[in-house]
């Protein structure tokens, strides 16, 4: 009988407990945020200076806001991905905010030595046998891997190397079951929004074709492969559709994955379980090696205005940041309404400023591929924000699959308030913030009882151009920019007749002529 090797005996029950004391720890820590907050919303009721309550509030967030941070920043992962979502100056409270934000591209960083091993084995060779510079410490990390500048040998051009953290995969599911729980009962109790549909868009369904089960074999088991062939089909399409593409899109060193590609589509013909678990150990599964654009993060804008002497608050900052958001939003509206296949994480550590407010969008591991059906939806809703038109923002819920349970009088306006609330970037009138305990709040008002999970993303997408519009200090309707694109996309499809159209314009034409009102700078 061979020797117990005690080492090993000790890892595999650490790995066979690891799921279960990370629920423990993010029970225990939810519960202590949670609980603090239904306290405190006791003991501010009875203060009846509303300068001392909103004092009190600022202290009571100011807590909760190193604990969310530490609860995401220790258990990492999903976690930061979380802190990405909830982090938002419409959303969340400053101070939230002011924690938070740190971690969109500083998240804790895995050191060299566990990340190399990964780099030669994914690459096939030594890290000095392939790059001729490899700066050891990240540019950037993030929940699912990080980033190294480096310089391939031969080359007179600098790269990204991006990695996936080790065993990033094996807690995601521990992670999405925890918030899936926890979903359940906020909704039940203090937010009346069908968030548990949101969290299961995070976990998708089985496929039954082939090349189906491959892509729910990555999307639940994050590879970099995918991500590649994400950005190729964006740069594509942002290509064709303009004549100079509204952002940039960094280009893969495609002579590094080509052969893994190939191999995979020739695996779809005879896909198993046996095949799945091949790709496990699959080359550049884990690796992803890009073209390195130099920019300025998108939160230190400020910043690098100042260190070159021009005015924040004057006319040629405004016109940069106008230009910018012009830029991100008419590459989401082509994506979305047009493609209806978009990148789906434009926070801000994934978006670079580049000579001349030239914008780069980078990290494409997150990408929605929407029906048409739901695009076409989206689209009219677009068309309602748009137009202030009530009733037809009720027939785009239903056309959407949103349910919708009324708890007030005037449900039809709630419910108009609550769509601009939830996919403009521009907030109604007197709303300042995303109340969603608050007793006067729409989703208090007007219960969402189903919520389709294939709209989180478009959600999430929107919140955060929103969030991005208010760090830039500017005010700008969403709906009313991607109205000419909805448009567009409606007519193309045959779904959409307008007055006169024929004798007018083609819709290309129609697009030309429209497209984009002026941003506002908000007072």
């Amino acid at each position: 009988m061979p020797p117990l090797d005690f080492k090993d005996f000790q890892e595999k029950l650490s790995t066979h407990f690891r799921p279960w004391q990370r629920s423990f720890q993010f029970w225990v820590r939810a519960a202590d945020i949670y609980t603090g907050y239904k306290v405190f919303q006791l003991r501010v009721s009875f203060v009846k200076d509303v300068k001392k309550q909103e004092e009190m509030w600022d202290v009571q967030h100011e807590l909760a806001s190193e604990k969310i941070y530490a609860m995401c920043a220790d258990l990492g992962g999903f976690f930061l991905k979380v802190a990405q979502i909830i982090g938002k100056p419409d959303l969340a409270p400053a101070a939230w905010v002011r924690r938070l934000v740190t971690l969109c591209d500083r998240a804790p960083a895995t050191p060299f030595d566990a990340i190399q091993p990964v780099l030669e084995k994914e690459l096939g060779q030594s890290v000095g046998g392939i790059f001729e510079r490899f700066d050891v410490e990240p540019i950037g990390s993030a929940s699912i891997a990080q980033v190294h500048r480096a310089r391939l040998k031969g080359d007179n051009y600098d790269v990204v190397v991006k990695v996936q953290h080790p065993g990033v995969q094996d807690l995601m599911m521990t992670d999405i079951r925890n918030l899936q729980a926890f979903a359940l009962y906020m909704q039940k109790t203090d937010i009346k929004f069908d968030l548990y549909s949101v969290t299961k868009e995070m976990e998708k369904q089985p496929y039954q074709s082939a090349m189906q089960k491959l892509e729910k074999y990555f999307q639940m088991r994050p590879t970099l492969l995918w991500e590649a062939d994400s950005m190729e089909r964006i740069k594509r399409f942002l290509y064709k559709n303009n004549k100079k593409r509204p952002v940039l899109v960094p280009r893969v060193m495609r002579d590094m994955v080509t052969r893994v590609l190939v191999g995979i589509r020739e695996a779809t013909n005879k896909i198993n379980s046996r095949t799945l678990k091949e790709l496990d150990d699959h080359p550049l599964r884990r690796v992803l090696v890009m073209e390195y654009i130099d920019g300025v993060p998108i939160l230190n804008l400020g910043d690098e205005i100042e260190k070159r002497g021009i005015n924040p608050g004057g006319k040629l900052a405004a016109e940069a940041k106008q230009k910018i958001l012009k830029s991100l939003t008419l590459a989401y509206g082509q994506m979305i309404l047009k493609s209806g296949f978009f990148h789906a994480d434009p926070h801000p550590g994934n978006i670079l400023i580049c000579k001349g407010s030239e914008v780069a969008l980078l990290d494409y591991g997150q990408v929605k591929d929407l029906p048409d059906k739901l695009r076409f939806g989206y689209a009219n809703l677009i068309l309602a924000i748009a137009d202030n038109d009530p009733i037809k923002a009720s027939e785009s819920y239903r056309e959407l699959g949103i349910e919708t349970l009324s708890n007030c009088k005037d449900e039809q306006n709630e419910l108009f308030k609550l769509a601009q609330t939830m996919f403009d970037t521009k907030l109604p009138p007197g709303v300042a913030m995303l109340q969603p305990f608050a007793e006067d709040s729409s989703i208090k008002k007007i219960g969402v009882q189903a919520f389709p999970e294939e709209l989180f993303s478009i959600l999430r997408t929107v919140h955060l151009l929103r969030g991005l519009s208010v760090g830039l200090g500017l005010n700008y309707s969403c709906a009313d920019q991607w109205r000419p694109i909805a448009e567009e996309a409606l007519l193309s499809a045959g779904k959409l007749k307008v007055k006169g159209c024929e004798e007018q314009s083609t819709p290309k034409q129609f697009l030309q002529k429209n497209i984009f009102a002026t941003i506002t700078v908000s007072s």
